[in-house]
C-alpha cells in the first residue's frame, strides 16, 4: 500500500439487484479524477445487506475496472473466519491488491482472539497480499489494540497496513509508537484526516474515504497537499471541504407520536441520499436502512447548497463527468420526491 486517497465507493442498487453498470461507471469517474484506489465492498458499499454471491461479484467488477489503473481493496471481514477466508481467496483470485478485514461484529471476540484467530489465520493463507485490519470499535463492538496489531506485523510484513476509525488519537498515537515508522495507518474518517497527518505521532499515510465518492479529485488533492507539507493549500482546500464530512453521520430531532426522538442516519444513507438527488448511480440503501427524515434531508441539501455556492470546483468534475446540473438539481423540490419518509 501507498500513501493516498482511496475511496470506500458506494455499490448502487437497481431495484433488488446490484446495479452493474453503475457500479462501473462509478469506478470509472473515481479512476479518471485520480483516485489512489478503491475499496470494494466495505461499510459504505453497504457489506452487510449483499448476499456473498453479490459480494464476490461486487470485488470482481472493481478489480477488473482498476487493474493497472489504480489500486484494488476487497472488503472480505466477517465474524467469521472461514467466510473472511472464502472471500480473501475470492479477491486474490479476482486480483484485488489488498484486503480489508473489519473487526468480527457482535460475537466480541477479544483482541488477542482477533489476532490469533481471524487476522492472523487469513495473513498466513495470502502472505503475497496486504492485509489491512480495520478497526472500528464503534460499529462493531470489538477492537484489535495497538499492541496486538504490532505483533501481527511482525510476525506477518503482510499486515503493515491499518484503517483507524477509533477516533480516539491516544490509541493512534499508540499504533504509531508500538508498529514502526514503517507502518502505515489511513484514516477512516474523512473529518480526522488533516490532524492524523500532521500529527507526528501517528504521521498518517492518507484516508479510505466517504467523501471521495463525490470529490475524488479534491480528496486527492488534500492527501497530496498534507503529504508534502503545502501547509496553505492543505487548509485552504480542507476549509472547502468540510461542509461535505458531515455527510456521513446526520443527527435530526423529529416528533413522534410520543414525543421528540432523535434521529440518526449513519453512512452512506446521506451520501446514497445527495448521489440519488444528483443523477448519479447509487439507488437507495437496502434494507433496514431506508431513508432519511425531511430534516435529514434538508440538511444535506444545505451542505450541497454551501459548496457548490462558495466552492463549485469542487463538485464540477462530478458534475461533468454523470452531465449533471448540480444547482438545478438542489433547488428544484420535484427532484427531492420519494428521498425522505414524510413522516416519523
Amino acid at each position: 500500500m501507498k500513501s493516498g486517497c482511496y475511496t470506500a465507493m458506494v455499490t448502487p442498487f437497481d431495484g433488488s439487484s446490484v446495479d452493474e453498470a453503475g457500479l462501473t461507471r462509478l469506478a470509472e469517474f473515481q479512476i479518471k479524477n485520480g483516485i489512489t484506489g478503491i475499496l470494494a465492498v466495505g461499510t459504505t458499499g453497504e457489506s452487510p445487506t449483499l448476499a456473498w454471491e453479490e459480494h464476490n461479484r461486487v470485488v470482481q467488477i472493481v478489480a477488473e475496472q482498476t487493474r493497472e489503473k489504480c489500486l484494488c481493496i476487497a472488503g472480505t471481514g466477517s465474524n467469521n473466519t472461514k467466510e473472511a477466508l472464502s472471500a480473501t481467496r475470492h479477491a486474490v483470485e479476482a486480483g484485488a491488491d489488498a484486503v480489508l478485514v473489519v473487526d468480527p461484529y457482535y460475537n466480541g471476540p477479544s483482541s488477542q482472539e482477533i489476532r490469533k484467530e481471524y487476522v492472523a489465520p487469513v495473513a498466513e493463507a495470502f502472505p503475497n497480499t496486504t492485509i489491512i485490519p480495520y478497526v472500528i470499535p464503534g460499529r462493531t463492538g470489538a477492537q484489535l489494540l495497538p499492541e496486538d496489531l504490532a505483533m501481527l506485523f511482525k510476525a506477518h510484513p503482510n499486515v503493515s497496513t491499518v484503517k483507524e476509525a477509533t477516533g480516539n488519537f491516544d490509541n493512534m498515537r499508540r499504533t504509531r509508537e508500538c508498529c514502526s515508522p514503517d507502518f502505515i495507518i489511513l484514516s477512516g474518517d474523512d473529518g480526522l484526516l488533516c490532524e492524523m497527518m500532521n500529527d507526528p505521532g501517528i504521521e498518517a499515510s492518507g484516508v479510505i474515504s466517504v467523501v471521495s465518492n463525490i470529490a475524488p479529485k479534491a480528496m486527492g488533492d488534500l492527501v497530496r497537499f498534507l503529504a508534502g507539507k503545502e501547509e496553505k493549500a492543505a487548509k485552504t482546500l480542507a476549509e472547502a471541504l468540510k461542509p461535505l464530512f458531515g455527510l456521513v453521520t446526520v443527527t435530526t430531532k423529529e416528533q413522534s407520536p410520543y414525543g421528540e426522538v432523535v434521529c440518526r442516519a449513519r453512512n452512506p444513507m446521506a451520501l446514497k441520499t445527495l448521489m440519488r438527488l444528483f443523477g448519479v448511480p447509487s439507488g437507495p440503501c437496502r434494507q433496514p436502512l431506508g431513508k432519511m427524515s425531511r430534516a435529514g434531508l434538508n440538511h444535506v441539501v444545505n451542505i450541497a447548497k454551501t459548496v457548490q455556492s462558495k466552492n463549485p470546483e469542487i463538485l464540477t468534475p462530478l458534475a461533468e463527468f454523470f452531465n449533471v446540473d448540480i444547482d438545478e438539481r438542489l433547488n428544484d423540490e420535484s427532484q427531492w420526491e420519494g428521498l425522505y419518509y414524510k413522516e416519523y
